[in-house]
């Protein structure tokens, strides 16, 4: 496995690039980024849905750091619901991703100091180009006719589960129809369980994954308000 990992997509989403600060509260970015962990972990065809439960498929690592991490973390325990693990896997998370996204000089670690004691770090941006491709991407997606690629509807989807849409730089109306496109991709590929399996384009292992990480983290967030 190369290049960004969908945890990563979102952090960098989330996080503004200016100031380095999340645009979105934190409870709903972890649950998020330990659902696109476990998402990775199924487009790499090491974990899948049965049961009511995860598991490990395949245990041979993917060479991501932070992925391979959470692969070994699940394969040394028993089963567990997506909803328990996202729960068990968002703490910690954020900082190891952000980590990571430090030492490739995608993001800078600026540590200051508030009221003489108390450190506060900031995640500005130091390369713009990944952002942009990954906002090209779901740009292209949430404005053209046809369904994305099975990555990007996977993180259409994650978006749209953690509410992130006005990280979009969506504001207004926008919001809103970027909302319906989101929901409208995600079951289309076969993500909200509305879809036969065998009518998505999506792998159904895939889809699997996706809806039941999906169902977990509305169900930690709640009811969005109004």
């Amino acid at each position: 496995m190369t290049g960004v990992t969908l945890a990563e997509e979102l952090l960098l989403l989330a996080y503004d690039d200016e100031t380095g600060k999340a645009t979105m509260p934190r409870i709903s970015l972890d649950l998020g980024m330990a659902a696109a962990v476990l998402v990775e972990l199924a487009l790499a065809n090491r974990v899948a849905y049965a049961d009511g439960n995860l598991a490990v498929t395949d245990p041979t690592p993917t060479g991501e750091p932070v992925i391979d991490q959470v692969l070994a973390k699940i394969a040394a325990d028993t089963p567990h619901t997506p909803s328990s693990w996202v729960q068990r896997l968002r703490h910690g998370l954020r900082d190891r991703i952000l980590g990571d996204l430090c030492e490739r000089g995608v993001v800078r670690d600026v540590d200051e100091t508030e009221l003489g004691f108390i450190h506060v770090h900031r995640y500005p941006a130091t390369n713009g180009f990944v952002e942009a491709d990954i906002r090209r991407r779901l740009a292209t997606a949430l404005t053209g006719g046809q369904l994305p690629d099975e990555r990007t509807a996977a993180l259409a989807t994650l978006v749209a589960v953690v509410r992130m849409e006005p990280a979009l730089g969506l504001t207004g109306e926008a919001v809103a129809d970027a909302r319906r496109r989101l929901a409208e991709i995600a079951t289309n590929a076969g993500f909200s369980g509305t879809v036969s399996l065998a009518d998505s384009v999506v792998r159904p292992s895939i889809s699997l994954v996706v809806s039941a990480l999906a169902q977990a983290v509305n169900a930690a967030l709640g009811k969005p308000k109004a």
